[in-house]
């Protein structure tokens, strides 16, 4: 079960469908960011053992799709070019709390929730899709995007109690949903 406190509308799907080349393009971009937020992770606690051999599956796997999605772009004749970034992730990280462990705790399930929206999202276009070469593309990616989400949050489990890591859980999950409310309408997996 994903971790979410709201749940995407018709109206997203409405935008990325009349925009799918710039959605392809983000979704790139993502898969690209996912691979290096595991490897910085991999480097800024160390001393972590037990996050180095999954975080570090995490990073091939998101590196994988990433060339997967270069293939899908090239495919379609799109230019992989730079994008804007999205307030998303950065809005969700400052709620982040300043002492550790809690700030990797937060990071974890903030990792957490941002696969569990793709996951969400990714069925929702593997369903949606009138592309079927698309459609397949983004049902074939689900199992991993839910894998991913279930580590993240194992891994934070090393760290807090279960209580306290479904509380604050919570609270991430709410205001990620609240992010997405207040995000402008833009063609973006998590917008």
């Amino acid at each position: 079960m994903l971790s979410l406190a709201s749940s995407t509308g018709r109206t997203w799907l409405a935008r990325v469908e009349g925009a799918l080349p710039e959605l392809l393009l983000d979704h790139a971009h993502l898969e690209r960011k996912a691979a290096a937020t595991a490897l910085h992770l991999l480097g800024q606690y160390p001393h972590h053992r037990f996050l180095q051999e999954p975080l570090a599956e995490v990073a091939r796997e998101e590196l994988a799709h990433f060339e997967l999605m270069l293939r899908v772009l090239a495919e379609r004749h799109i230019p992989f070019r730079p994008q804007s970034p999205s307030p998303y992730m950065r809005s969700l990280l400052a709620l982040r709390r300043s002492r550790e462990p809690e700030r990797l705790v937060d990071r974890l399930l903030c990792c957490a929730l941002v696969e569990a929206r793709s996951c969400e999202r990714f069925r929702l276009l593997s369903e949606s899709l009138a592309d079927a070469e698309l459609a397949a593309l983004y049902r074939g990616l689900l199992a991993s995007e839910a894998r991913h989400h279930g580590l993240y949050l194992e891994l934070a489990s090393r760290l807090a109690p279960e209580d306290a890591l479904r509380a604050r859980l919570g609270e991430l999950a709410r205001a990620e949903a609240a992010i997405l409310r207040e995000a402008p309408p833009r063609v973006r997996m998590h917008c």
